[in-house]
């Protein structure tokens, strides 16, 4: 069954004073992220992975997506809001794919410390757009790839996973939908490296274990939405909690605007996620 969402829950606006801190998780220049903590010292936080999309392109950067981590520390959420290595720079097949892995365990380690120990580690939920929505997924499906998934493993628990306008099946992508970003994130064509294909395809890891929400704009001419639609599928058949949710008239780029009534919907799928619903 698909759920169409025409209206979102009150929110608590934008917290513009909250400014992050930049921590490095690795020794590149684009290892790193800026970590948003909720005004005040309560300890035990849950904490939302942000991942930005942008084509797995070096042109494209996290900056954008910290008006999104601003929507959610008014609720008591730590953010992590990641860089990694990309295409154009040092990124691309299978180094951009570990890092969102990396970045995720760095959570245990210096991002812990640069918290003071306040993040709650078994409350751990990514969300990610566009290609960053392909990189959230296949890090929540890490523990469930075989052994040749590129390293590390991931040692901090996903416990959901919120994607926006996502890229689940490479080789749909590369072939039925042409995309050249897919093509330069790994290396060719599925005929010439099926096994990255496989390997870099969320849906190719089902099932995960944990919730998923899809959310794919109607209107959208640069992911399709069949993406979403065959990875909702997909999953349901085999036997994970997830969740479609399409948006009437709304295209790819909404996503990218935290005043959007696309974020708007996305930020409350989230919230939920984090509350357990």
């Amino acid at each position: 069954m698909f759920t169409l969402v025409i209206s979102v829950s009150s929110a608590a606006g934008t917290d513009a004073t909250v400014s992050p801190v930049r921590i490095s998780y690795a020794a590149d220049a684009d290892t790193f992220g800026d970590l948003y903590l909720p005004p005040g010292d309560a300890g035990s936080l849950p904490v939302v992975i942000l991942v930005h999309g942008g084509g797995w392109a070096q042109k494209s950067n996290l900056e954008y997506a910290g008006a999104w981590a601003r929507t959610l520390t008014p609720y008591g959420i730590a953010v992590w809001n990641i860089e990694y290595r990309r295409v154009g720079g040092h990124g691309g097949w299978p180094t951009t794919l570990s890092d969102a892995v990396s970045a995720t365990n760095a959570l245990a380690t210096v991002v812990q410390e640069k918290a003071g120990g306040r993040l709650d580690l078994n409350r751990v939920h990514i969300a990610g757009y566009s290609a960053g929505g392909q990189l959230a997924a296949w890090a929540a499906s890490r523990s469930s790839q075989g052994a040749d998934a590129p390293e590390p493993k991931l040692e901090v628990p996903i416990r959901s996973a919120t994607i926006m306008a996502g890229v689940f099946d490479m080789e749909l992508a590369a072939t039925v939908g042409q995309d050249r970003f897919v093509r330069n994130l790994l290396g060719g064509m599925p005929t010439d490296y099926p096994d990255r294909y496989r390997i870099a395809s969320p849906i190719k890891h089902l099932p995960i274990d944990i919730p998923v929400t899809a959310l794919h704009g109607s209107n959208d001419r640069v992911v399709s939405i069949e993406q979403s639609r065959r990875y909702f599928d997909a999953a349901r058949a085999a036997g994970d909690n997830v969740d479609l949710i399409e948006l009437p008239n709304v295209g790819h780029g909404e996503f990218g605007n935290a005043e959007s009534p696309a974020w708007a919907i996305t930020k409350q799928a989230i919230l939920d996620h984090v509350a357990g619903k």
